[in-house]
């Protein structure tokens, strides 16, 4: 059932969604952010651990999960309260967004490729890793800032100058055209690509040093997980990529069941790939126990 073009932009159906994701975004946030303070406090208070390229990894993508939930309360806060804020400034909260929400999966990305070298390349990798990885970092994200705001540019045009300015109550979103969503899948499609391949050398690599054999399910296991983690992340992105936004209840309800599997990945995220680290287990109880003694 489609809804006109003005109870689209404007009906109390779209309220209530942003009101459910504000509310979504919260939880996930407050778990998330939790999770991601102590991580990095136990990073960054033991000086070993900081030099490991994969965990100064780890602690980019926890920031970026915790951004992007953060932002996400705040931008569907703001269109549920009708809060009446200033376009730019919902594109500007918008934009912030899409872009730690990229910073997600790049994260991702790197990490898997920074395994793949370190086990496959254990002579050569740790000192070319070691000095280029800010600059990775840089690069990568430089990348995913100016591409962003090249599609604010083109999508954005249609606005005055002075109407950017003025009102809107619901927060509306641009990057809907065809344009913005062939660029997201691509820029979705392109660090999972790097994951698929990495995973893919690491199991080879791992099957002919015999470590994904059948005795060991560990090894099988934290592949399997990972994967799937990964595919929570990838499948509801692509479909509201490729749906776009349309009116009607069962596109609510559609939008609605997709974005709750995302949250729900984005909470198990630093579970999934923070706490299961062993060198963060061992000493993620002494570390509670300095917090009990202050």
């Amino acid at each position: 059932m489609n809804l006109s073009s003005e109870h689209c932009n404007i009906s109390d159906w779209l309220r209530l969604e942003a009101t459910v994701k504000a509310s979504v975004y919260m939880v996930a946030f407050s778990i998330a952010t939790s999770i991601t303070v102590v991580i990095i406090a136990i990073v960054s208070q033991n000086l070993q651990l900081r030099k490991e390229v994969r965990l100064v990894l780890l602690c980019h993508h926890l920031l970026c999960i915790s951004s992007y939930c953060g932002l996400g309360v705040v931008f569907q806060g703001m269109r549920a309260l009708l809060a009446n804020s200033p376009l730019l400034l919902c594109w500007l909260v918008f934009g912030a967004q899409l872009s730690v929400g990229e910073g997600i999966l790049l994260t991702l990305a790197l990490m898997a490729l920074n395994t793949y070298l370190v086990i496959c390349y254990p002579l050569n990798s740790p000192s070319f890793v070691d000095s280029a990885k800010y600059r990775i970092l840089a690069g990568s994200w430089t990348t995913v800032i100016l591409k962003n705001v090249g599609l604010f540019l083109i999508e954005g045009t249609n606005p005055t100058p002075a109407s950017v300015f003025q009102s809107a109550p619901l927060c509306p979103v641009i990057l809907n055209g065809t344009p913005a969503r062939v660029i997201g899948v691509f820029s979705l499609v392109l660090p999972l690509s790097v994951i698929l391949v990495s995973y893919y050398l690491i199991y080879r690599e791992g099957k002919q040093a015999g470590h994904f054999n059948r005795s060991n399910i560990k090894a099988r296991r934290t592949v399997l997980v990972h994967l799937l983690q990964i595919s929570l992340h990838v499948i509801p992105t692509l479909m509201f990529i490729g749906l776009g936004k349309r009116c009607g209840s069962f596109f609510f309800a559609l939008n609605l069941v997709l974005f709750g599997v995302f949250a729900f990945a984005q909470c198990f995220n630093p579970l999934v790939y923070g706490l299961c680290n062993r060198d963060l287990q061992r000493r993620l109880y002494p570390w509670l126990r300095c917090q009990k003694k202050q």
